[in-house]
């Protein structure tokens, strides 16, 4: 398959097979990722980083993933210290980048940003998040944590839990594990449900995911927890995140009824939803989840810039 060049904006721009291919690329950089083997396929480019959104595991994976290809980082985490502080339209900064760079990453608080940054690039886009839009790429690391722990994603029973309706990161990862045919069910509070559009989108996959506000009876039978934090910053009435927040709480007693091989995952970063407790039981894959955004994201450079080994 040839992705060389292809922009990175929605999980629906990949079929099946294309998933596929990129988490099996994605397993041999895995030891490239944890600085056991050495690889320089990248070198000589370089990838502009543009985070217009506060960012941890995101940006400083990518960073390390072009790191470890061999390649270059230039851009900002602070759109205040650039020009768009002097009133620079997103399309030149984004004109400015593509003259500078190899590839664009991008994050924005405007859903819809990164797939206009595209029409102003002739350099490869990669969203790495785009308000309550799309997040690709930590649905693909969703997907390949899964996969490695589980040894396949069809037919897990998953939980999606939290903030459903503002959570990127759940819309990307409903309809990929549609496309597999897991068993979905969706826990949150009523004001916080899977947009209609995502449920209607799983549904024309084959799946019907199950809507409910129980989580202690839904866990008993889950292969995977996917675990959300309830994002204060995409409110617009802070009054109605005060009703919301620290609706569940993921400890030791809750997981009492889970299975003994339920996996816990989290995009990060969280605040009071997963106990601490929790961190040293088996179940905890969290850490582990965000390690694995180094080879997921190593393989979509590789891939869409041209040094596939």
């Amino acid at each position: 398959m040839n992705f060389k060049g292809k922009d990175i904006i929605s999980i629906k721009d990949f079929s099946k097979p294309e998933i596929n291919y990129i988490l099996d690329y994605s397993k041999k950089m895995v030891d490239f990722a944890k600085g056991e083997k050495y690889i320089d396929i990248l070198k000589g480019k370089v990838m502009s980083s543009l985070f217009f959104e506060p960012s941890t595991r995101t940006m400083l994976s990518f960073g390390c993933a072009m790191n470890r290809l061999g390649g270059r980082v230039i851009g900002f985490s602070d759109p205040g210290k650039t020009s768009q502080k002097k009133g620079e339209s997103l399309a030149d900064t984004i004109r400015m980048a593509d003259s500078y760079s190899d590839l664009i990453v991008i994050r924005h608080p405007q859903e819809g940003a990164a797939r206009l940054a595209t029409e102003f690039a002739e350099v490869p886009v990669i969203n790495a998040g785009d308000g309550a839009g799309q997040h690709p790429t930590q649905c693909l690391l969703d997907l390949f944590t899964i996969l490695t722990e589980k040894k396949k994603i069809e037919g897990n029973k998953v939980i999606l839990l939290g903030d459903l309706k503002y959570g990127r990161t759940v819309h990307s990862l409903a309809y990929a594990l549609s496309l597999y045919g897991a068993e979905l069910t969706f826990v949150s509070p009523k004001s916080l449900e899977m947009p209609r559009e995502v449920v209607d989108e799983c549904k024309d996959l084959g799946v019907k995911p199950v809507s409910t506000s129980n989580l202690e009876k839904s866990i008993r039978d889950t292969d995977v927890l996917y675990v959300t934090r309830i994002q204060k910053e995409r409110f617009p009435d802070a009054e109605e995140y005060n009703k919301v927040v620290g609706t569940y709480t993921i400890d030791n007693k809750l997981l009492q009824n889970a299975k003994k091989d339920l996996i816990i995952m989290h995009p990060l970063p969280r605040l009071a939803e997963i106990n601490p407790e929790v961190d040293t039981t088996p179940h905890a894959l969290y850490f582990k989840e965000a390690f694995n955004g180094v080879p997921l994201r190593m393989a979509l450079l590789s891939l869409t810039i041209g040094g596939e080994l």
